[in-house]
Formats: C-alpha cells, structure tokens, sequence
C-alpha cells in the first residue's frame, strides 16, 4: 500500500452484493423448488440459468434450465452473508478468496440458515459468492466519463482477507 492510505473513507471495503446460487443439474420440479427456497431466503424473485452446452454424462442439454441464483444487495445480503458464514463456522480456505478479491463458499443444506424444513420441497445446497468494493468503484461502470480504477485502489486477495477476519473476527485455513 502507499503512504498515507491506511484510515480513509474511500478506502473502506464493503459489499456491493451477494449472490446466491443453486444449481440443480435438472430442469422441471426440483428447479422449481429450488427457486422457491431462494425466494423464501432472499424474498426476490431468482432467474434461471441456461446449460452452455450439452453433457451426455450428466444429462443436461444445451439451453435447458439447470440453475436459479438470485443476487441481493445492502443489509439484507449483509443478514444473509452472516447467516451463511454461522453455518461454515467463520471458517473459509485461502483459495475461497480470489485475486480480485472476491470470496465465495458453499452450504450443503438450506435448512441450517434457518428456513423451517418442508418435506414437499426437500433439502438444496447452494453457492454464495460475495463481491466486494470501495466507495468509487462507479467510475469504471458509469456511462458518462467512465474510467479505469488505479490499481492502489483496486481490492487485492490480502486485503479481502483482511477484511474478512477483522469484520467477522473469521479464520482462513491454509
């Protein structure tokens, strides 16, 4: 880091969103189920994913629907982000985090953030994937005099780290 850029305003780090991801391999009911325990999550409404291409092994077919993710932002992905890191403990592995300083991980069931079991709906797995940035990162999506983010500016895989064990006083293995 430069000199001088350690407690700035505009270089806190916070969460532009979290997005959510279940995918199911199949299309018809369980992606429909699927898609309701987002909603019943998030409170949004999920968008399906298409397959890219088709894979006999698993047998999925181009442009067939096989996944549901949904994409939430402010306090509530904040809620869902720390519901989320309860189940996995507060634990992530070093390569959760990514260069460009995003981070993700996965649950195994939808039932431990919470959500009441149903029989009728089953029991989903789902990725979060969580995007973080500074305040000014609107320059570079901006249409009107849309510029480049310096690259002192830009959120590396330390400070991810950083930032995720002195928010949620987190442990990263390995």
């Amino acid at each position: 880091m430069a000199e001088g850029t350690g407690d700035h305003k505009m270089r806190e780090i916070k969460v532009s969103k979290l997005i959510l991801n279940c995918c199911v391999g199949e299309s018809g009911d369980r992606l429909t189920r699927a898609a309701r325990v987002l909603e019943q999550l998030t409170g949004q409404e999920p968008v399906y994913s298409k397959a890219r291409y088709t894979v006999r092994g698993f047998g999925i077919r181009r442009n067939e629907k096989i996944a549901v993710h949904v994409t939430v932002r402010g306090d509530k992905a904040l809620e869902i982000l720390e519901r989320g890191l309860k189940v996995k403990e507060f634990e992530l592995n070093r390569k959760n985090f990514s260069a460009t300083g995003n981070f993700g991980f996965g649950i195994t069931e939808h039932i431990d953030l919470g959500i009441k079991y149903d029989p009728t709906t089953g029991i989903y797995g789902m990725d979060f994937f969580v995007c973080l940035e500074r305040p000014g990162y609107r320059v570079s999506r901006r249409k009107a005099r849309q510029a480049h983010i310096g690259a002192p500016h830009r959120i590396s895989k330390e400070d991810s780290i950083k930032w995720f064990q002195q928010k949620y006083e987190g442990i990263v293995l390995g």
